[in-house]
């Protein structure tokens, strides 16, 4: 089975000086087909993260299963793998050895869409937050994923280079894709599916523009 599949998934979180947990997802699950792009809305704080964290696979839930049946990519835009006392272009050549890519491919292509100049030979650990999504975001779209799982990527940069972002994800149209943001004009634009979390519960609607009439009028 091709499918990305969540089943009965729960995650709590400790709730800071005190014994209590708090419920982020509560026997949620889902079905992500290949090809289907998924957005999830939902206020802060809802668990949206979450979910991107236990696909990829970075988070191990309290209960349920998560069955990947396609290559999952990480969340893009995080940088949280990368080896900080090593540089951007190393960086980008360790991860194309572990998935198997041409490294010297891998290197042409980030350097060219993450624009980050000189910087890519320095060391990640001087980077800015901003540097390090522009080098995630490129290392994610030179490998070739079934999946792609995005977390507020659509803000690493000015408004030219977020656009290019976007557009660069619009022309995988034939990969699937789970989104969170909370700018919902890039749900409404990149996703043909959406759910609303809330409450730790993920509910489902017949469209995108539906859900997001739900998160507006909550």
């Amino acid at each position: 089975m091709n499918d990305l599949i969540l089943t009965n998934i729960t995650k709590t979180f400790p709730i800071r000086h005190g014994r209590d947990k708090q419920v982020v997802l509560d026997d949620i699950s889902l079905r992500v087909r290949p090809g289907e792009r998924w957005g999830i809305v939902g206020p802060n704080g809802a668990g949206k993260s979450t979910i991107i964290q236990i696909v990829s696979g970075s988070l191990t839930p309290d209960s349920g299963t998560v069955h990947r049946g396609m290559n999952v990519s990480w969340p893009i835009a995080f940088g949280g793998a990368f080896h900080s006392s090593l540089t951007g272009r190393d960086n980008a050549r360790l991860i194309a050895r572990v998935y198997g890519v041409d490294v010297d491919e891998t290197v042409a292509r980030v350097e060219d869409f993450a624009e980050l100049g000189t910087y890519l030979d320095e060391p990640v650990k001087t980077y800015s937050s901003g540097m390090n999504s522009r080098l995630s975001f490129a290392l994610s779209m030179a490998i070739d994923f079934d999946c792609f799982l995005v977390d507020e990527v659509i803000s690493v940069g000015d408004i030219r280079f977020n656009r290019k972002c976007e557009e660069e994800l619009r022309s995988r149209e034939n990969k699937a894709m789970v989104l969170v943001s909370h700018h919902l004009d890039i749900i409404r634009n990149n996703c043909d599916h959406a759910a609303f979390l809330q409450h730790g519960k993920l509910h489902f609607f017949d469209s995108v523009d539906e859900a997001i009439r739900t998160y507006e009028q909550m």
